[in-house]
């Protein structure tokens, strides 16, 4: 039987990483640390997903652009001592490993700076599994469609053959704006019910779905 999804796009923290909660901790530390107005942590887990700037332009609106590189250097500061911490959710390698073999094209779409993503590929060794990969900082932040549009274009796969994987509305927003059927994880950054507002094929609790679901649809 044909692949239905030849190419299958994955999001990264809170969708392969079990990395939200460090997330939200860091950027609430460093607008503490600056003496900002500190997001709850629902506002916190909000914004992941996007790329820096457009993230503290939500949660710090009263702060400068041209002042954003303090926060996100002192938001490095306590991600970097968190980072040690986070692991891949179960099955996460295995999965990867499955869909490969079958021969899916697999990406990554993230709200991480390539600096960021590149490290965490390192130290999970799961950089093989990839055909191709774009960070928020290459182009165009999500919920804009540039960084799907790219991947697609890049490997010549169309809308109607690629899927897109991720736990926050802006992954399912980004890719209904590419055109592009999405399925969602309810075990990262944003809650069951914001994301089936954002009708996905499926809304799943973890991976051992995901690799289920995959195996039977994609």
């Amino acid at each position: 039987m044909p692949r239905r999804f030849e190419l299958l796009v994955f999001d990264w923290d809170g969708t392969l990483m079990d990395s939200a909660a460090c997330i939200a901790a860091a950027l609430q530390c460093a607008c503490r640390d600056l003496g900002h107005p500190v997001p709850s942590e629902r506002d916190a887990r909000y914004v992941i997903g996007l790329g820096l700037n457009d993230a503290l332009a939500h949660v710090l609106p009263g702060v400068a652009p041209c002042d954003y590189h303090v926060v996100v250097d002192r938001y490095r500061h306590h991600f970097l001592l968190r980072d040690g911490g986070t692991t891949l959710f179960s099955g996460v390698s295995e999965m990867l490993h499955a869909l490969r073999d079958k021969g899916h094209l697999l990406a990554i779409a993230t709200g991480k700076s390539r600096r960021g993503l590149d490290r965490a590929l390192e130290a999970t060794g799961l950089g093989e599994y990839f055909h191709i990969t774009r960070c928020a900082d290459e182009g165009y932040s999500k919920p804009h469609p540039g960084m799907l549009r790219w991947i697609m274009e890049a490997v010549g796969i169309s809308e109607n053959r690629a899927l897109m994987i991720g736990d926050t509305t802006h992954d399912m927003e980004m890719a209904r704006a590419a055109g592009v059927a999405r399925v969602a994880l309810a075990c990262g950054a944003h809650e069951r019910a914001h994301l089936l507002e954002c009708a996905p094929l499926a809304c799943l609790n973890d991976c051992a779905e995901l690799e289920s679901w995959l195996a039977q649809n994609a």
